[in-house]
């Protein structure tokens, strides 16, 4: 079966997590289930960051992935 993945929205193109979601989870499932998980982050922490974000994705089975941007068409 081949990969799935999630791109994980920031504020700017640094900020943005690719996150590859684990085989027993469709799209939207991986969605909903991320978009949990980082509230409930948010809400224990103010002073959040995105280790604490991506080490809660991990425990439940997600796996960051490095990713490179292309560069600019014009």
């Amino acid at each position: 079966m081949p990969a799935k993945f999630i791109m994980l929205p920031g504020k700017t193109l640094e900020q943005t997590r690719l996150v590859k979601i684990p085989e027993h989870y469709d799209g939207h499932e991986a969605f909903r289930h991320t978009t949990g998980l980082i509230a409930g982050v948010e809400e224990e922490n103010a002073d959040y960051t995105w280790d604490d974000i991506a080490e809660v994705l991990e425990e439940q089975g997600f796996e960051v992935v490095d990713y490179i941007v292309g560069p600019e068409l014009h």
